[in-house]
């Protein structure tokens, strides 16, 4: 018996940074939500908000990233307007290291943390 196909084709995703409370206070401020700890797994987390139980999410846990910018990216949806976001990479010590795309779906930006993981910031 095959369990049925999920909602989304990425289900969860996990950020790799030197130091957690440096992460926190970047995401946090960028994306302008506040992450949760937890302590219940292998690792300190701290946990990107979701809508619910079936929605797609992640989280920060203390790691060694990929050389900067050479690991997976991850999308992140950011408050409007994108421009005020990329703003808050900049003064929270990430880097801005893409023009704006313009897609159907949206407008995004490609970034770098303060550890040099490639996120994507991805608003309208």
């Amino acid at each position: 018996m095959t369990s049925p196909a999920p909602q989304n084709a990425a289900v969860w995703f996990e950020i790799p940074v030197s130091d957690m409370a440096r992460a926190k206070a970047f995401y946090g401020a960028v994306l302008e939500t506040e992450l949760t700890d937890e302590i219940g797994g292998p690792n300190p987390m701290a946990v990107f908000p979701a809508a619910g139980k079936d929605s797609v999410a992640g989280h920060l846990y203390p790691g060694t990233p990929a050389s900067s910018g050479s690991g997976n990216t991850v999308h992140l949806r950011c408050p409007e307007p994108l421009e005020a976001a990329l703003g808050r990479v900049r003064d929270h010590g990430g880097q801005v290291v893409s023009d704006i795309v313009t897609i159907p779906a949206g407008r995004f930006a490609y970034c770098l943390d303060p550890d040099g993981n490639s996120i994507g910031l991805f608003g309208q």
